[in-house]
């Protein structure tokens, strides 16, 4: 096992696009760290320059305490599962875990012994006979991943290995590959645009965006102290609502303007600076509450627009008359249309994740109380997160 390091690593292509910029990141020994950001953020191509696979144009890649940056894919001592599988059609089950073995002139009886063993820990020893092209999905990655196994490297390397697989299968293996990282111990980085597999999986996830690395920590950190409306709005499901208020001076102290609602502020909040100050505020949608009355909140009667039952949850959409945020770089489809990092709506749908039993009715009025103690604060013009301070 070894740790992965990231010094001031850049990749330039060679008409000029700038797909991964100065990024500084350490993946500890034995740690599972993933990748996470919308397609182009360039999470793959990290990964694929600690494989080798990608030349670096500036920077160091380091695998513990060797500098790899210039070391061949075959002598980085790595296993890398990918995406479409990349097995052998007309080698069997067997064959295939066995196949980087067989390269590395490893004793039969050797190969034997790891295959058995890594074939029982992944429940396909029964496939051993088969080919791909006679396995599901699921099993294929299974497969996949007992091929890395086997090698027993230094740690492994995965690039978005289960987004052929369908909904239910994803849920399976996600747990089943956080399992095996608990089982082996051995370092892993995990590329994936799902924010979701990300939070679920890694020890700690890594957000990127347009190459550079946004902000790196544990999930419960990301999702309680994001460091950026991208941050903010990238992690999360159903997504944290980020809308447009001002904090004002009011007879009995500082209120927050949301749209036509005057909200008193509680002492402490928010942040001392932002006084007569032009904010986004960011509400997850469980800070908002059909019942709950104690602790530092406001009631907000708000127009529904749209109910989605969830079983356990109802996702309530409530019609607020302020200018709404989003961070248009997290819709890859809003990428595309070179639209800047922060832009407004003039009205804000507010998603409320609420109980199921909630009588909520798409046009008529809900009252939902705002925890205020629990809103997230961000500058608008830098971005960046306004941490709480005692006035």
């Amino acid at each position: 096992m070894a740790a992965i390091g990231f010094e001031r690593v850049s990749k330039v292509f060679p008409d000029g696009t700038v797909a991964v910029d100065d990024v500084d990141l350490t993946i500890p020994d034995g740690d599972f760290t993933v990748l996470v950001g919308p397609s182009g953020s360039g999470k793959s191509t990290a990964l694929r320059m600690v494989a080798g696979l990608e030349d670096v144009t500036h920077g160091t890649i380091r695998l513990g305490a060797r500098d790899v940056t210039d070391v061949p894919p075959r002598d980085r001592d790595l296993a890398m599962v990918f995406q479409s599988y990349a097995l052998y059609p007309h080698m069997s089950v067997e064959a295939n875990l066995g196949f980087a073995l067989r390269m590395a002139r490893a004793d039969r009886s050797a190969i034997r012994d790891r295959v058995a063993a890594a074939s029982e820990r992944l429940g396909i020893d029964a496939l051993l006979g088969r080919r791909p092209g006679q396995l599901s999905g699921g099993q294929r990655q299974r497969v996949a991943l007992g091929r890395a196994i086997v090698r027993q490297p230094q740690a492994f390397l995965m690039d978005e290995p289960l987004s052929n697989l369908d909904a239910k299968l994803r849920v399976e293996m996600r747990t089943y590959i956080a399992r095996l990282h608990q089982e082996l111990g051995t370092t892993m980085l995990y590329v994936t645009h799902d924010q979701v597999e990300a939070m679920t999986m890694g020890d700690r996830v890594a957000v990127m965006r347009d190459g550079r690395l946004e902000q790196c920590d544990t999930p419960a950190t990301l999702y309680a102290r994001p460091a950026n409306l991208f941050v903010a709005a990238f992690i999360g499901s159903p997504a944290m609502n980020l809308v447009r208020a001002r904090v004002e001076d009011g007879e009995e102290g500082r209120v927050l303007c949301l749209g036509s609602h005057r909200l008193p502020l509680p002492p402490g909040l928010p942040p001392a600076s932002l006084r007569g100050a032009d904010v986004v505020v960011g509400i997850r949608p469980e800070t908002l509450d059909e019942s709950r009355r104690e602790g530092p909140g406001a009631d907000l009667e708000l127009r529904v627009a749209l109910v989605e039952a969830l079983g356990p949850d109802l996702l309530v959409h409530l019609e607020l008359d302020a200018n709404q945020v989003v961070a248009p770089d997290v819709a890859i489809e809003m990428e595309a249309a070179g639209v800047t990092a922060v832009a407004e709506r003039a009205t804000t749908l507010l998603t409320a994740r609420l109980p199921p039993r909630t009588p909520a009715v798409a046009g008529r009025r809900l009252r939902v109380r705002l925890d205020l103690g629990a809103l997230h604060w961000f500058d608008p013009e830098t971005e960046l997160a306004l941490r709480d301070k005692t006035p």
